[in-house]
Parts: structure tokens; C-alpha cells; sequence
């Protein structure tokens, strides 16, 4: 009896080679997706650009062009937009730093007079001017470089490498985005395939929504602070306001801080009067798109609640890193399309939780 009562039952050992197995099999897999990561993100990004790429192409595809043309067409208008975007920063940057290296001795003369006049405090900066007019920091400078231009190559290389991957991705997404459904279309039933449809057109739907919000606001930004930058004398007004323009709607959280942060440096640097004005401009502006522009526009192509986008930029930042931030905000909102499209909404009950007391009183 008690022989029976301590045999093993004959479901045990099966089960735990299905859980060896598994977790053999997941282990896999994790090992699998670490080690294609780079690959991972390169098809998301890819696939982003292509929602992003695609109403435009299908509108110059129903005018007569051809696919491949129309992708070639945006490509190449994009593509002239970045490098006239670095090619002026770039050209701020150089004229500011030869700017600076050439007035930094008499920026350090007056600072060492005001200390000694306030304070009493005399400091030693003979030596700290005569390297900057001996040129001794920049040929250090250059040495440096020089001795990490292996290093620098070698990234310079991938970067090129991943830039070239993601557009030749994003190239035949677009052009041959009609194939790539009907392939995809083929492997399910007809159930299954208007639900991919479906999901796919809300993805374009919102990633072309996200874009053309952002493009709106950031020419708003633009002209805005075009004007202001003018009027207050700051250099490269121009450059500075596409700067402003770009990194406050493109880039998430920290795009705002980072758009002010290089106007007001090189306001400072022209006269820092200036720069207090400066930023006295760049956050009234904020505050009006805040509260005035971004809800007018968003409500019409993109209405995301700030808390979820921010959290979704958050769980992006953590999962992918910078690319995560910046897929984060359209990729919410889609899942958030999908959802209220399959979702069937119910009458509400009556509950004091679901007043909202403002509205009352009003």
C-alpha cells in the first residue's frame, strides 16, 4: 500500500521535461532577441519612417507616379532637408567656437577685473590667456583627436552603416509596401486579414497625424522665434529658429530644454542682456504652445492625453533608448486607435466619481 502511495505519478515526469523545455526554449529565444537587438530596432525605425513616408507617396502613386519614383522622389527631398539642417548648424557651431576662441581672452581679462573690483579676489590667468593666444588648446585639442580617430572613425562607420540599413528598409517598405500586405494577407484568412489591414491603415493614419501635428507646431515655433531672435540681434537667426523648431516637436521630454539651451548660450556670448531676453521669449512661447496652439492641433490630428504620452515616452526611453523616445508618442497613440475602434463602449451609471464638479458649477 504504501509501495503505490510513494510512486511517483506518471504526469511527473513529463511535465517537468515541458517546463525544461520551455524554459530551455526561452532562454533561447532571449539569447536570441539580445543578440539581433541592433536588427530589432532598425526594422522599427524603418517601419515608423515608412508609415511616416507613405501618404505621401500614395498620393503622388494616385497623380500617376510610380512607387518606386514617388519613394525615390520623398527620399531625396528628405534627405536635402537634413544636410541644409546640419549643414547651417553646422556653420553656426564653427562661426560661434572660432567666436569664442578669439574673445575668450578679453572674457577672462574682464572676469578676473569684476572679481578684483567686487571681491578683493586677484587670480593668476597670465598663463590660462597666453593658451589661447598661443593657440596651446587647440593644437592639444587636435592631438587628442588625432590620437582617437580610430575610435571616432570606427563609429562614424557604423553610424553610416545603420543610417544606409534603415533608409534601404524604409525604401522598399514604401515602394513595395501593396507586395509586402498582399504576402502577409496571403498566410491568413480573410477574418484575420482585414484586421492587419485594418491595424496597418491606423498605424499610417496616426504616424501621418503625429507628423503633420509636429511639422505644424514647429513651424509655428520656427516663425515665432525667427521674429524674435531678429528683433533681439541674436547671430544666425535663421539656423537658430529651424533649431528651435526641430528639437522642441521632434524630439521628446527633453527636446524643449535642449532647443533653448544653444540660443540662449549664443545670445550670452553676443551680450547677456540678450540671453535673459531670449529666454524670457523661448518660455512665454512655450506657455502659449502649451496652452494655445498644441491643444488646437492635436485635437484635430492626434489627441493623445499628455500623461500617457509621457509615460509611453518613458517605457520607450527604457525598453529601446533614444529610439524609443521617439517612436513612443504614435505608436500609443495607434495602439490607443486600435483599441477604441474593437473596444464597444458601454451607458455609464450613475456615480458622484463621474461628475465632474467644474462643469456643474458652470
Amino acid at each position: 500500500m504504501s509501495s503505490e502511495a510513494d510512486k511517483m505519478p506518471k504526469w511527473v515526469p513529463k511535465a517537468t521535461l515541458v517546463f525544461l523545455g520551455g524554459a530551455a526554449m526561452l532562454a533561447a529565444l532571449v539569447w536570441v532577441l539580445l543578440r539581433v537587438k541592433s536588427l530589432i530596432i532598425v526594422i522599427l525605425v524603418s517601419l515608423f519612417l515608412s508609415f511616416a513616408i507613405e501618404p505621401a507617396v500614395n498620393s503622388l502613386a494616385r497623380r500617376g507616379w510610380r512607387r518606386g519614383v514617388a519613394t525615390l522622389a520623398m527620399f531625396v527631398v528628405i534627405l536635402a532637408a537634413v544636410a541644409g539642417f546640419l549643414f547651417a548648424m553646422g556653420s553656426v557651431l564653427a562661426d560661434q567656437i572660432t567666436k569664442l576662441t578669439a574673445e575668450a581672452p578679453g572674457y577672462i581679462r574682464e572676469i578676473e577685473r569684476w572679481l578684483e573690483d567686487r571681491f578683493g579676489v586677484v587670480l593668476e590667468t597670465d598663463s590660462l590667456v597666453a593658451e589661447f593666444s598661443s593657440g596651446g588648446s587647440a593644437a592639444r585639442l587636435a592631438s587628442n583627436i588625432a590620437g582617437d580617430l580610430v575610435s571616432i572613425g570606427s563609429a562614424l562607420m557604423s553610424l553610416i552603416f545603420q543610417t544606409l540599413t534603415v533608409l534601404l528598409f524604409t525604401f522598399y517598405l514604401v515602394a513595395d509596401g501593396p507586395k509586402l500586405r498582399r504576402f502577409l494577407c496571403s498566410a491568413l484568412p480573410p477574418r484575420k486579414q482585414k484586421l492587419m489591414l485594418r491595424g496597418w491603415e491606423i498605424a499610417i493614419n496616426k504616424t501621418g497625424a503625429y507628423i503633420y501635428s509636429r511639422t505644424l507646431l514647429g513651424l509655428a515655433a520656427f516663425l515665432v522665434h525667427w521674429l524674435i531672435f531678429a528683433l533681439l540681434d541674436v547671430p544666425s537667426p535663421v539656423p537658430l529658429a529651424l533649431w528651435v523648431g526641430i528639437m522642441s516637436q521632434f524630439v521628446p521630454v527633453a527636446g524643449t530644454y535642449l532647443a533653448g539651451l544653444l540660443p540662449i548660450l549664443i545670445a550670452l556670448l553676443h551680450q547677456p542682456i540678450t540671453a535673459l531676453w531670449v529666454l524670457i521669449a523661448i518660455v512665454v512661447y512655450q506657455q502659449l504652445e502649451n496652452y494655445l496652439f498644441a491643444p488646437r492641433i492635436t485635437s484635430q490630428t492626434m489627441n493623445i492625453h499628455p500623461a500617457v504620452a509621457f509615460g509611453t515616452v518613458i517605457l520607450g526611453a527604457g525598453l529601446l533608448g533614444v529610439v524609443g523616445t521617439l517612436l513612443a508618442v504614435p505608436v500609443a497613440a495607434t495602439v490607443q486607435a486600435f483599441v477604441s475602434t474593437y473596444v464597444r463602449r458601454h451607458e455609464l451609471i450613475e456615480s458622484d466619481l463621474l461628475d465632474d464638479l467644474e462643469d456643474d458649477e458652470e
